[in-house]
């Protein structure tokens, strides 16, 4: 591997896609290849330039428990209640 930053991170990713009340969210699983993530696997939703809040992301030993530990984060969540909003940004009520 050519060599890094020492502080760089850089990881494989393992894509999903969550579609819920037809919309999609992608939900992105990191294995950590150099660098230290807060574990092995992080999974992450994600709408490509727009990551979730820290609370709904997971993480595990393995790629199938950190996207569970997130599927069980997000279970009950509306998908606009996963990301941050900018101060004074409305969400539109959803049907």
């Amino acid at each position: 591997m050519p060599p890094l930053n020492p502080n760089d991170i850089l990881t494989r990713i393992t894509r999903y896609n969550l579609i819920r009340d037809r919309r999609l969210v992608y939900i992105d699983v990191h294995e950590a290849l150099q660098g230290k993530l807060a574990a092995r696997f992080v999974a992450v939703p994600n709408l490509v330039n727009i990551i979730a809040k820290p609370e709904y992301q997971g993480v595990g030993e393995s790629e199938s428990e950190a996207l569970e530990t997130c599927l069980a984060k997000i279970q009950s969540v509306r998908i606009e209640d996963l990301f941050p909003r900018k101060a004074g940004d409305e969400v539109p009520a959803g049907p």
